[in-house]
Parts: structure tokens; sequence; C-alpha cells
């Protein structure tokens, strides 16, 4: 995905319009400036993965944040799991029993394992990353960075705007991923 960069191009005024459309620059910071069907250049800058996941990751774990992705299946497989061990084993008893630690087990299971953020980032596939990249650049589109440890210090720096990649990381992490999160040690 590209994004429209905060920095105005000089372009020459004698180029044509079809001459325009076919022009692409080179501008520091990678910004490119190409032309849109009705001829008026626009600036565009790929999103940078690796800058906005180390953001991400400086942030998530800064507020020591946590999540467990739930399980939900797999607990309900050894509910059931265990009610059928323990009828086969027990009989309608065995049933009751084998289904009360299937249920204990099926609950302990779905839980899940609470894992850093930062850790669950890293180890999202790349398609994945590159959505929630875009969604977090939606935000900080109009920063000018040049490196992950300038983002940083500019997302930091600005109270308003670090409380809203906070809150679009979280919001990712609860509904894309469907995972509790969890703050502290």
């Amino acid at each position: 995905m590209t994004c429209v960069c905060p920095r105005p191009l000089q372009l020459s005024h004698g180029l044509e319009r079809s001459a325009i459309s076919e022009i692409t620059e080179r501008r520091p910071g990678g910004c490119a400036a190409a032309a849109d069907p009705g001829g008026v250049p626009a600036l565009k800058m790929p999103v940078n993965v690796d800058d906005i996941l180390r953001l991400l990751c400086h942030l998530s774990a800064e507020q020591k944040m946590k999540a467990a992705i739930k399980h939900s299946a797999r607990g309900a497989v050894a509910a059931g799991a265990g009610a059928f061990v323990g009828g086969l084993l027990g009989g309608p008893p065995g049933i009751a029993v084998g289904g009360a630690l299937g249920g204990v087990l099926g609950a302990w299971m779905a839980n899940g394992q609470f894992k850093p953020i930062p850790q669950i980032l890293i180890e999202l596939p790349p398609v994945q990353q590159q959505k929630l990249c875009e969604q977090i650049f939606a935000i900080i589109r109009n920063l000018d960075w040049t490196d992950a440890t300038h983002l940083i210090m500019l997302v930091t720096g600005n109270a308003a705007l670090q409380q809203q990649v906070a809150a679009a990381l979280i919001s990712y992490v609860t509904q894309e991923m469907r995972a509790e999160i969890q703050y502290g040690d």
C-alpha cells in the first residue's frame, strides 16, 4: 500500500499532463512523485513495515502488554474427549467424571498462555504484519521520519498520537487475533 507523503514536490511547469503521468522522481526519505489520472502530482510513500513494527514493539514493551490467544475449539475438544474416555472406562458415572476433568482441562487450554506482544508481532505471518502496519500507517502518515528510532521518538513525544497508535494496536490484537490483553508482569 502507498500513502500520500506530506512533503510537496517541485515539478517543472513546462511538463505536459501525459508526460507528468509517466514521470516518477525519487526524493530523500523514500517518497516518489507520480501523477493521478487527473494530472495532479501526488506523492507516494510505501509503508515501512519494519519501522512500524519496531514502533509497536517499543510501545507494547513500554506498557508491558501481553496477550493470550484464546483456543476455545481446543478446550471444547478436550472436554468432549474427557467425557468420551470417561464413558468408555466407567460407564455413566465415568461420563460425569471424565466430562468434569475434561472440562477443567478444556478451560485451562482455552484460557491461553500470555506472551509479550512484541513476540507475538514478530511471529505474525507477513500478511498480518502488513495489514496491521497499514492500519497504523493511516494514523502516522503525516509524520516524516528517517528510521525506526526517529519514528519512535516522534510518536512517544506526542501523547495523543501515542494513545491513538496504542489503541489501534489493542484493537487489532483483540478483534483480528481474538486475544485477551494483560498489562504488567
